[in-house]
């Protein structure tokens, strides 16, 4: 449970970094490629086994890991292009929906349970980020020519979510968790570095230190978020789909309460419905378990 909680805090505090950079105008993408160095940084630091950098290669889960930091790079940009096209209301209904994903992964590969408690508890859920998440009153409003984007947003998430999942169960030993983080974010942060290098060619990179502190204080944060929900993963208080679910809505609900109190946000009465709606649906994937 408590390897859950800080996966959920982690993921806040990224929210909140978020946030921050809108307010100093910080560059994201600068910002982003640094946090993956950070990252990688703190795989390499906190992984207890002696590393050796040529052995890594030989790992089974190499190949995968290179791929996901490929796909945590692309994601970022079809987020931002996302956002900017149909708006952040958007981006975040597509990222935490992905939750479906990786649920039905561990339904079907899993063999995982689902009683009527659990199946309320994500129906609630994704009835709750859904609601949590819409800041206007008119709702999700998407031209036809951007619908590909947050498409393309949803299952890029999930497969990240359910990549993980696999990697963690089926080639992931315990103790090579920082080392596995670590070859992730160097793969995102060696394929950032390139597209700022090509954004230099165009004359299009300005350096700016702010970034650089934008992207530390993004980096630490990414990690654990990941790094615990590996740890949460491996526990039984949950299975996967209901550590999925509880992970995504709590996100959300937290965030949306960060939100209130830290910037002011002022919601709807649909989202504070949808803050009940994840409250619900976390008691009810709980008392499934119990």
């Amino acid at each position: 449970m408590i390897a859950l909680a800080l996966s959920i805090l982690s993921s806040t505090i990224i929210f909140v970094a978020f946030k921050l950079f809108s307010k100093f105008k910080i560059n994201t993408l600068h910002a982003i490629v640094v946090n993956y160095l950070v990252a990688c940084c703190c795989g390499l630091l906190f992984q207890e086994n002696e590393i050796n950098i040529a052995a890594i290669a030989q790992h089974s889960w190499f190949p995968f890991a290179l791929g996901l930091g490929a796909l945590f790079i692309t994601v970022f940009n079809l987020m931002a292009l996302t956002t900017q096209r149909s708006g952040l209301s958007v981006v975040s209904v597509a990222t935490k929906m992905s939750v479906v994903i990786p649920v039905v992964f561990g339904l079907l590969y899993y063999k995982e349970s689902l009683g009527i408690l659990k199946f309320l508890g994500i129906v609630l859920a994704l009835m709750a980020v859904y609601l949590a998440s819409i800041k206007t009153k008119d709702g999700l409003k998407i031209k036809t020519s951007n619908f590909i984007f947050p498409i393309l947003v949803f299952l890029g998430s999930g497969i990240i979510d359910t990549a993980i999942k696999y990697l963690e169960g089926e080639h992931v030993a315990k103790n090579d968790t920082p080392i596995f983080s670590a070859t992730i974010f160097a793969s995102a942060a060696i394929l950032g570095i390139l597209l700022l290098c090509f954004h230099a060619v165009q004359g299009k990179f300005k350096f700016q230190f702010k970034n650089v502190l934008g992207g530390i204080g993004l980096g630490i944060p990414n990690y654990f978020s990941v790094y615990f929900l590996v740890q949460a993963l491996r526990s039984d208080i949950l299975e996967s789909s209901g550590i999925f679910t509880v992970n995504n809505v709590a996100i959300v609900m937290f965030s949306t309460l960060v939100g209130i109190l830290l910037f002011k946000e002022k919601l709807l009465p649909k989202n504070w419905i949808g803050i009940g709606l994840a409250i619900l649906g976390i008691l009810f994937i709980a008392l499934e378990k119990w």
